[in-house]
């Protein structure tokens, strides 16, 4: 759904955010937001945001990625390769606010100034906002998968199937990251939700019986 209120009026371009401009919901400011960077030339993340007692978004900011600094890195001071520093401290930002008389959010706060420079146009697939996984690619990654091809394997072969690994439009943390989440939700819904089944039928034939799950920090059966 495109959002609202963003006609070509006074000069300014569509595609540029301006104040008081709305939109729908928070995933539709998040996306125009995006797009915006991916012209330009930066990525976005999200940043604060308020809810309701009830649970609806309030005010929601989104940010430059380079905004801020990075905290002290707490591994040997002495490591031989240190994280590169990414962020700059830009102040870059587009904050919304829910109107509950339009029942909409609208364009609260735009600081259009970066300080930082652009990445060129033939770069900014690669930029962590606009980074993305198809779904042919993703079919093509579930199959090298279950035919035992390795991640830095599969990764090349599908890299030399675009004319290199900078065309993928992914990285191959992505990529890795995707199979773990994909392992996950199976796990959810398949051999942890049969166990879990299992110990509450147990519970039930035996008071005595006890069992506890472990969950990460995403709510995710680790234990």
């Amino acid at each position: 759904m495109e959002p609202n209120n963003h006609e070509n009026d006074g000069g300014e371009c569509d595609w540029k955010p301006r104040v008081r401009m709305t939109f729908d919901t928070e995933q539709e400011a998040y996306d125009f937001y995006n797009t915006y960077g991916g012209r330009l030339g930066f990525s976005i993340r999200r940043g604060y945001v308020n809810k309701s007692k009830e649970g609806q978004i309030t005010s929601r900011q989104f940010v430059c990625n380079k905004e801020g600094f990075r905290v002290v890195d707490k591994r040997d001071p002495l490591t031989k390769n240190p994280r590169q520093e990414v962020r700059t401290g830009c102040q870059a930002q587009l904050v919304i606010k829910w109107d509950r008389n339009m029942q909409k959010f609208f364009v609260s706060d735009f600081v259009e100034q970066h300080n930082h420079i652009f990445v060129p146009t033939e770069c900014t697939h690669m930029l962590p906002s606009q980074r993305k996984i198809s779904a042919a690619q993703a079919t093509e990654i579930d199959i090298a998968e279950k035919s035992g091809i390795r991640l830095n394997a599969a990764f090349e072969l599908m890299g030399n199937e675009v004319g290199g690994r900078e065309s993928l439009g992914f990285t191959k943390l992505d990529q890795k990251n995707y199979l773990r989440t994909k392992r996950q939700n199976s796990l959810a819904y398949g051999e942890a939700g049969s166990i879990l089944q299992y110990f509450r039928d147990k519970s039930l034939e035996n008071p005595s019986f006890f069992y506890s799950v472990q969950l990460d920090n995403e709510e995710q059966i680790t234990n």
